[in-house]
């Protein structure tokens, strides 16, 4: 038990009883209060870009959620936020966040104005609680990270890798079957002359950017292991793929039995991609069990 609590200790970099016992007493609620009030109120624009785009695209939609976490992930760690703070206003931090916030603004950039409300409240934490609160909360505001979507010049290129990629390996896959299927870029071509086109849902992304801060998040509780933790988030990429892979197959070969309006346009296409995501879940959390086990099975 002792030594189980030692290392809960220093996976939260908890400060030192020296710092504790040295540190000035932080903000009451009222303050924290009227400095998320003001934060909120100075983001806005920035909150309302962001939700329009996890409204509109597929694969952002869980930064509704990431909030919620990073929030119930601190609201987890406030005794010890308590015990740590130590106020330290900064203002090249806020200096920094302005003209993150003002460029993404300017530049209509959503992925600058949302780097910069992350800054924000890490300035803020810094601002009421100092170094040794931003130490304390490094994991919640690290997550909040996976709210900010990436820019398109990032995105774009790698969903067309990815389509050729699923295209390529699908047409593969479906060779063991005698599909007599052929790939032209991101369109299957089927022996009756259809064409099924692979699009930005069926080429990964979604399962590839949502299981990451999942994984993140198991990896980070279940785990105290950074290389455990690290092949749990790294598991995400070839399960993210098999799932989809197994999707774009297995939806060629209803079309072909079926046909395509009886597959593309009925409920089935939406569920078969709710049941690659929860398939991909299950794999997860079965690495995660496997490195568990390894763990438990090395010598004390």
């Amino acid at each position: 038990m002792i030594e189980g609590r030692h290392e809960t200790l220093r996976i939260w970099h908890i400060p030192p009883m020296e710092h504790v016992r040295e540190a000035r007493p932080g903000p009451d609620g009222r303050m924290v209060r009227v400095w998320i009030a003001v934060g909120a109120l100075a983001f806005a624009p920035a909150l309302l870009a962001l939700a329009r785009v996890w409204s509109a695209v597929p694969y952002y939609a869980h930064g509704f959620l990431v909030p919620v976490f990073a929030g119930a992930a601190a609201y987890g760690l406030r005794e010890r936020l308590v015990a740590s703070a130590t106020p330290s206003p900064r203002v090249w931090a806020w200096a920094a966040v302005l003209s993150v916030y003002g460029l993404g603004l300017a530049s209509d950039s959503t992925s600058l104005q949302g780097l910069a409300l992350v800054g924000a409240v890490a300035a803020g934490v810094l601002q009421l609680w100092g170094r040794l609160g931003v130490r304390t909360l490094a994991f919640p505001l690290f997550f909040l990270l996976f709210m900010v979507p990436l820019p398109g010049a990032l995105v774009d290129p790698f969903i067309r890798w990815l389509q050729l990629l699923v295209s390529g390996a699908a047409v593969t896959a479906l060779d063991a079957f005698g599909a007599g299927v052929v790939h032209q870029g991101n369109v299957l071509v089927l022996p009756n002359g259809e064409s099924l086109f692979v699009a930005d849902a069926c080429s990964g992304i979604t399962s590839l950017i949502t299981l990451t801060p999942l994984a993140v998040a198991l990896a980070w509780y279940a785990e105290s292991r950074w290389s455990a933790r690290f092949w749990i988030v790294a598991s995400v990429v070839p399960l993210a793929m098999a799932a989809n892979l197994l999707r774009v197959v297995g939806t060629t070969l209803a079309v072909q039995r079926w046909g395509t309006e009886a597959v593309l346009e009925s409920a089935w296409h939406d569920l078969s991609g709710v049941g690659t995501f929860t398939l991909a879940c299950v794999g997860l959390l079965g690495v995660s069990n496997l490195v568990g086990r390894r763990r438990d099975a090395q010598p004390a």
